[in-house]
């Protein structure tokens, strides 16, 4: 008897302006719909879930102290039984990262991975190092060192061009210093304290990061959180200045000074991120000056040079003179590549001081451009510094990839990208490596940049997400992984055919180290509710990235009724294949899938037995004035950007209104469990607050988990452990009772 329900991807998109994805990289094995969205399933035994789309879900802090309050032994004792085995999922590491490295021996594999420590409740970080060997083109091995070194502490671990030092960066903790560390192949060469005042955290998020060391590795450029302003100080007598020096006397007090605009969600205290360079021989770190404050930079990257020429820092940079939105999960923010000359790196004589140092938008054509890299051979470094003076005049940009607006079955969708690795070329230095979205699933692919050719490079038959983790001259070393399969570490070698035309021949490699139980499938959570009995249902509705530009755009202005549809149209034609019981379907969503979940139980009230909605969007009225994407709200309810005003008419608000679950809550029945962060600032937790006491005041039985110390994700350790237990729990119990009466 199969019951669906609908769930956000954890590793997928969370709301963000004009950008809705789906379960984009985690993906079972059937598509039973090609074009709008796409069902899939296993396990047709005895119950059935939709999964959805966009959001970061799971979080983590505190476990609930009701659990045993009001339990009957039954309910305790499934408590206890599945708590056991839900750890054996969350305990499954992950493969963040991939290094390769050359010596004397062959190329070396460093491969970072985390692993859930639910009782301090963070992720412990771990390296694990292997030799790789090629007897043949389809016989690699790797020889995995026989135990991982843990990275206590450490932010981030960033290996030089030659592969002969790297650099360990440890972010600080309350008031104490960030340390940068300088490794060589035996020992720890260099140790350098930053105190608070010089500048803040290094920013390791993947988005504003950007550490990049220079060719003659002398230097490390760095994105870290600039200083904080100097604010007043008072004391009995009333506000007077005082030396630093003095600053922490007992009978005075820091007043607050002016209130900075933050960036949204997962950057609550990040204000201003600049640039900064640090000298790896004497420790002296420098603020690069005439980066005006109105933007916020990140992925900074070195230009070549050669020797006497001067060298550029060239970054991505975000405008918040205005207003700063939410930019976590949101990858098309209006943003450019900008570039500056690092006045310390010519043989030239420095500028003087006091003269502004020119900043270029080199992408002044262009709306949204991130992750610079730079492609030259070295034989044209010597000219480069002259063809970079004058880039930023010529706007010499070509477009290489049009955007797909409906692709057929099989074919190319479009580019749907996130980030890059550091090095993405091949040999031949035209041929750029990256992951991508291709319908349900991630693929590898390659983009020739002369031609525009661009290669599915990923198995086109496997139902498997592929992500590229370093190259290894044009040979790839990637992971794989699905919900029912942990993730492998592949390697791709490459061949030519007769024609000359590249193709990648894929070995599996035996796993490096970690072991799980023969009841474990993959992906975490996914797999827990499926091992449990829990057949999966998830929904690509149109909206979703991975399908072209078509589908994508023709959500928005529809949100709350086409999705739906689409959810329901799924879930009909699951009961009528049979995989489906209709009296014991649940439904589960987090952030817009969160939306959707509440939607559903409010438009087609008796449909599900019970669900569970993790930080929801409720009601895009009351979300408007306190989200920090509140263009996305605009965008979402009318489809265009021209509606976007800070004061919203009465118009606005009633739109806003009818287009959300609010407006049904009064005829929803379906028991519902609600897992809500307090820190979240993408959807604040007084939105779920509003619709839970709503549905109590219409007599619906409801369940809240708040935890206190998380955001939008709810992805820390322990809330990840305990959301997905009771959402279990909860599920079991409304579905029993279905059979029973």
């Amino acid at each position: 008897m199969a019951r669906i329900f609908t769930h956000p991807i954890t590793c997928s998109t969370n709301l963000g302006f004009d950008f809705r994805k789906s379960q984009l990289h985690l993906q079972l094995r059937r598509l039973l719909f090609p074009q709008s969205f796409t069902l899939s399933h296993t396990q047709s035994s005895c119950k059935n879930w939709i999964r959805r789309f966009v959001a970061m879900d799971s979080s983590g802090t505190n476990a609930a102290k009701e659990l045993h309050v009001g339990l009957d032994q039954t309910i305790e004792e499934e408590f206890v039984t599945q708590s056991k085995l839900l750890k054996e999922f969350i305990s499954i590491p992950s493969i963040d990262k991939a290094w390769i490295f050359n010596s004397n021996s062959g190329p070396q594999a460093m491969v970072a991975m985390s692993q859930a420590n639910l009782l301090a409740n963070k992720r412990r970080k771990f390296m694990v190092s292997g030799h790789i060997s090629k007897e043949s083109i389809q016989s690699v091995n790797f020889h995995w060192a026989p135990f991982p070194i843990e990275m206590t502490g450490a932010s981030a671990f960033v290996p030089s061009p030659s592969g002969l030092k790297v650099l360990v960066i440890r972010n600080p903790e309350n008031d104490s210093p960030t340390k940068f560390e300088i490794w060589s192949s035996s020992q720890l060469e260099k140790e350098f304290h930053i105190p608070q005042k010089v500048h803040g955290s290094v920013y390791v998020d993947g988005w504003f990061e950007g550490i990049s060391w220079n060719s003659d590795e002398t230097r490390v450029a760095y994105v870290a959180e600039e200083p904080s302003r100097p604010k007043p100080t008072f004391d009995h007598l009333g506000y007077y200045k005082k030396d630093n020096s003095l600053d922490k006397d007992i009978g005075t007090w820091k007043g607050q000074g002016d209130w900075e605009e933050e960036w949204g969600e997962a950057y609550a205290g990040k204000k201003q991120p600049a640039l900064f360079v640090i000298d790896v021989d004497s420790g002296d770190v420098e603020q690069i000056k005439g980066v005006p404050r109105s933007i916020s930079v990140g992925q900074v990257v070195w230009s070549p040079n050669s020797k006497g020429s001067a060298q550029y820092l060239v970054f991505a940079g975000w405008l918040g003179d205005k207003r700063k939105f939410g930019i976590k999960y949101c990858y098309n923010r209006p943003c450019a590549v900008y570039a500056i000359k690092f006045r310390g790196a010519s043989s030239e004589p420095k500028d003087d001081d006091n003269e502004a140092v020119p900043i270029h938008n080199l992408t002044k054509s262009i709306s949204s451009g991130f992750c610079p890299r730079f492609r030259f051979a070295s034989y044209l470094m010597n000219c480069f510094h002259l063809l970079f003076e004058y880039m930023y005049l010529l706007e010499a940009f070509v477009l290489l990839i049009e955007a797909v607006n409906c692709p057929d079955d099989g074919c190319f969708p479009g580019l749907y990208v996130t980030g890059l690795l550091s090095d993405p070329w091949l040999s031949d230095g035209n041929t750029l490596m990256l992951s991508s979205y291709w319908r349900s699933c991630r693929a590898i692919l390659s983009v020739n940049l002369l031609s525009g050719e661009i290669l599915r490079v990923s198995p086109s038959d496997s139902d498997h997400s592929w992500n590229v983790l370093a190259l290894d001259g044009d040979d790839i070393i990637a992971v794989s992984s699905s919900p029912v399969s942990v993730p492998e570490i592949t390697y791709g070698t490459k061949v030519l055919d007769p024609a000359g035309k590249p193709s990648w021949l894929w070995s599996n490699i035996q796993k490096p180290i970690y072991k799980c139980s023969e009841k474990v499938t993959f992906s975490r959570e996914l797999s827990y509710l499926s091992s449990i009995g829990n057949s999966l249902l998830i929904v690509n509705y149109r909206g979703s990235v991975g399908f072209g530009e078509d589908a994508l755009q023709s959500l928005p202005g529809k949100v709350g009724s086409q999705d739906v549809n689409d959810v329901l149209s799924a879930v009909d034609h699951a009961i009528e294949m049979g995989l489906a019981d209709p009296s014991r379907i649940t439904v589960l969503g987090g952030s817009h899938g969160g939306f959707l979940t509440t939607h559903l139980i409010g438009q087609a009230p008796d449909k599900f037995v019970a669900a569970a909605a993790r930080n929801p969007v409720c009601n895009i009225a009351s979300m408007v004035g306190i989200t920090d994407i509140p263009d996305w709200c605009y965008f979402e309810t009318y489809g265009d950007q021209t509606h976007y005003t800070e004061a919203p008419s009465p118009e606005d608000m009633s739109r806003f209104h009818q287009m959300s679950p609010i407006a049904h809550v009064s005829k929803v029945k379906t028991p519902t469990l609600f897992l809500l962060g307090a820190q979240d600032l993408r959807v604040p937790i007084s939105n779920g607050f509003q619709y839970v006491r709503a549905m109590k005041e219409k007599g619906v039985e409801v369940k809240v988990l708040v935890f206190p110390n998380d955001n939008h994700p709810l992805d820390r350790p322990q809330t990840d452990y305990e959301s997905f237990l009771n959402i279990a729990i909860w599920f079991n119990k409304y579905c029993n009772k279905a059979v029973n009466n």
